[in-house]
């Protein structure tokens, strides 16, 4: 009996532990959005595509986002770099890696295509408008999104 009891205790504290260490990955998983920067080692790692780990850092002050619409169908991955509006850097870099840049494309956005068919990269030079308390600020930036479509 005793021997048997030790081993469901040690059996129930590994799934325990085994629960707490992959918690923030179920958290993660099934989250409808975030924003985090690089140094958000674990969230960088989990929803940031690789296009956009290898963007060109064209402003020392970055972030990204990430959003799921409308359940699985779409999800948006998102660089927002701020105080800039030059975008050849990844015009230059989108070229190098085989995209396209595409002819038509939703309101004032640069549309770039690859191999994938599901997977379109849009750029966007836009003004940026934070609130601070009582404090306006807006300034320009640049957003890089790469939304992959599942519903086609």
């Amino acid at each position: 009996m005793k021997k048997s009891s030790k081993i469901v205790g040690i059996v129930a504290v590994l799934i325990v532990a085994g629960l707490l260490y992959s918690w923030p990955l179920i958290q993660m998983e099934f989250a409808g959005s975030a924003h985090y920067t690089e140094q958000d080692k674990r969230e960088y790692a989990f929803y940031t595509p690789d296009i956009l780990k290898k963007m060109p850092r064209i402003s020392p002050r970055y972030d990204f986002d990430f959003a799921n619409i409308t359940g699985p169908s779409t999800h948006v991955y998102a660089v927002n770099f701020y105080a800039t509006e030059d975008t050849s850097k990844i015009d230059n870099y989108l070229t190098s890696i085989g995209y396209q840049r595409q002819d038509n494309c939703n309101i004032d956005n640069e549309c770039w295509k690859g191999k994938d068919p599901v997977e379109t990269v849009m750029v966007m030079v836009m003004v940026m408008v934070m609130v601070m308390v009582m404090k306006l600020k807006s300034e320009k930036g640049v957003v890089v999104q790469v939304v992959y479509d599942f519903t086609s």
